[in-house]
């Protein structure tokens, strides 16, 4: 959908370009090429503006983000959606574990992307699915989906994020894993901890045991894939309910994963943004 955005240039860009302005501000490359290809995609002052003319202190800038391409909308479905905040640059959703995220040739239709693309269009708006660091399916928990270039831009590698997790042996205190994360098949998903990988760091805490298994409240230095499931899978205590790196188990039917925490600064209003949400029912009773 297209997005308006307006600034009052200050004196720290006096009689400075618009394009030092626009790099500053985090528009990609891409987006500057794509305003600059756009009617009325750089205004200064009401009128038309190129990336090279220069600005005083009090001008009015507006960037007009163009919508995106129809064609690259995913196919509107009615879903539940949990949504915890919503306004014209992002949306955070509450994730439930049973829900894939990309639609794929398993998936046609009935993942976050259709629900959500549904969801737009009620509101007469339409965007591309940005999911901003996508949880698992059989990840429950708080995701980040941009609704223009521009915020999955300055959002991307920026959002802090805290999980619970159960895994299924005792721990206590605190600790963290580094170990490399490396996918020996290109065509499978499945990953390993190898020194062929790449570093991947998790911090953990423990919160509560029941003499078998541990809630931690974990911590990311590095986004790998499925980091959290093969550092603890690595290390003997696979996530309870983890058919992929660990075992089935009767009480849950996807892996004890729940993304409870994110945080991230508005990428418009530079505003200090949190959220969080508790773990589903179903780990809870896990541990009680």
């Amino acid at each position: 959908m297209p997005r308006k955005i307006s600034y009052k240039i200050t004196e720290k860009y006096d009689s400075r370009k618009v394009l030092d302005f626009l790099k500053a501000s985090g528009y990609s490359h891409r987006l500057i090429t794509k305003l600059k290809q756009t009617p009325d995609g750089i205004l200064l002052n009401g009128a038309h503006a190129r990336t090279v003319d220069f600005m005083k202190k009090g001008d009015a800038l507006e960037i007009n983000i163009p919508s995106d391409d129809k064609q690259s909308v995913s196919i509107p479905v009615k879903m539940p959606l949990d949504i915890v905040y919503e306004d014209d640059d992002l949306i955070v959703i509450n994730k439930p574990a049973n829900l894939s995220v990309h639609e794929s040739h398993n998936h046609l239709g009935d993942t976050l992307s259709n629900a959500l693309s549904y969801h737009l269009k009620e509101k007469g708006k339409q965007a591309v699915f940005r999911a901003v660091g996508r949880l698992d399916k059989g990840t429950s928990g708080l995701m980040v989906c941009a609704l223009n270039k521009y915020t999955a831009s300055k959002l991307s590698g920026k959002i802090q994020k805290q999980y619970l997790a159960i895994a299924s042996a005792v721990f206590e205190g605190e600790g963290t894993i580094d170990e490399p994360i490396f996918r020996p098949d290109p065509i499978i998903t499945l990953r390993t901890v190898d020194s062929r990988g790449e570093r991947a760091v998790t911090h953990w805490q423990a919160l509560k045991s029941d003499g078998e298994n541990t809630l931690l409240k974990i911590e990311l230095e590095t986004g790998r894939t499925h980091q959290i499931r093969v550092h603890f899978a690595h290390i003997g205590a696979p996530l309870v309910g983890d058919t992929m790196y660990g075992k089935p188990d009767e009480r849950l039917c996807h892996q004890a994963l729940h993304c409870c925490y994110c945080g991230f600064t508005h990428p418009v209003t530079d505003e200090k943004m949190e959220f969080y949400r508790d773990m589903p029912e179903d780990m809870k009773r896990l541990l009680n």
